[in-house]
């Protein structure tokens, strides 16, 4: 079988589950390169994980990897530059949220991959956890009726690179970070209903003297159908992940919790070594989670993208989905800076969309 293959651009945390997904789940994908801007850090990565090639030059990787698909695990403020030179090189990229930091940076690496003919997916993961699927496909076989309200909500106590704290590097905070999971997840649940109107209060209430972005947000997104949906969304959660989902329908209700509704349910006097992601203790009770990242989806998104690329299939979550998101955290900063519904659609020119708010405080 010949593999398709593929170079990672980064060597933190969320690359560890993509390399860890491509290794375990997906035997007709091959790693052959990983990228990191430390040089130290790209070789340690690429020893730990038997992946043959290293580079601290992302213009190297592109040019002499041999990769077809280019994932892209990098700090949000250089999704838009490395996607561009991955798609004019004709490589396929598949790129962890947010798509981008503007709006105009996101519909030009569309345009950029359309022209390349490349394939450009935008990695929501939670369209393709188990449970979510399984609770999306109740939904379509009529099990709770039609639905009137969404709930989604992903905290915990606060990311794990320093850059995530720095707004200019990652276009705002909690909402850029977490926000925009629930805000994909509303639009794949209600099939890319049109939004009318976004509502948003946040603050900064845990972090205060480590970041100007907000850690603590709630977002209300009203949908033409009817339907309204809460996120919530924080970084000042403590005791381990949190993400789940509520689901109300006419005829009934979902719940569905991908951590502690998977985990088991532990007591250690002594404490032991990993429970969860950013479980800060384990002695007492703790909920000691197994298979994290084929919980949330990871392993799915990533075999997902790969068969698109084998047989020219359009992906399930593309560009143009990552960039209504995008639209929605403009509305949702710009809702909270005016204080009032923001009405889509919504467009503005900020450096960062975190300046919607930042400027009206």
């Amino acid at each position: 079988m010949n593999r398709t293959k593929v170079a990672i651009l980064g060597a933190g945390f969320i690359t560890d589950i993509h390399v860890e997904s491509y290794h375990r789940f997906i035997p007709e994908a091959e790693v052959v390169a990983v990228y990191a801007r430390n040089a130290d850090k790209a070789s340690a990565f690429a020893q730990k994980y038997q992946i043959p090639q290293w580079f601290d030059d992302v213009d190297k990787l592109i040019a002499e990897s041999g990769c077809e698909v280019v994932d892209i695990c990098l700090p949000n403020y250089l999704h838009a530059s490395v996607t561009i030179k991955a798609a004019n090189a004709g490589k396929h990229i598949i790129i962890e949220k947010p798509l981008a930091l503007t709006l105009e940076e996101a519909d030009e690496m569309i345009a950029v991959c359309k022209a390349n003919n490349v394939k450009l997916m935008y990695a929501e993961e939670l369209c393709f956890a188990p449970k979510y699927e399984r609770a999306r496909q109740l939904v379509k076989d009529g099990a709770v009726g039609d639905i009137f309200m969404l709930k989604q909500g992903e905290k915990h106590s606060g990311p794990h690179s320093d850059w995530f704290y720095d707004i200019n590097l990652a276009g705002g905070g909690v909402i850029m970070d977490m926000g925009c999971h629930a805000l994909g997840w509303f639009r794949w649940m209600l099939d890319h209903a049109p939004v009318s109107n976004v509502y948003a209060t946040m603050g900064t209430v845990f972090h205060k003297g480590r970041t100007l972005g907000e850690d603590n947000s709630v977002i209300i997104v009203e949908f033409k159908n009817g339907v309204t949906a809460v996120a919530e969304n924080s970084w000042a959660k403590h005791g381990g992940m949190d993400d789940r989902c509520e689901i109300y329908g006419t005829g009934g209700v979902i719940y569905a919790d991908l951590f502690m509704g998977n985990a088991a349910v532990t007591y250690s006097r002594e404490g032991y070594g990993y429970a969860m992601e950013k479980a800060d203790t384990t002695k007492g009770w703790s909920f000691t989670i197994f298979e994290e990242a084929f919980n949330q989806g990871y392993p799915h998104e990533l075999k997902h993208f790969i068969d698109c690329v084998r047989h020219d299939k359009t992906p399930l979550v593309t560009g143009e989905d990552g960039r209504a998101v995008l639209e929605i955290i403009y509305a949702a900063y710009a809702s909270a800076g005016a204080g009032k519904k923001i009405a889509l659609p919504f467009t503005a020119k900020v450096a960062k969309p975190i300046d919607l708010w930042l400027n009206h405080k």
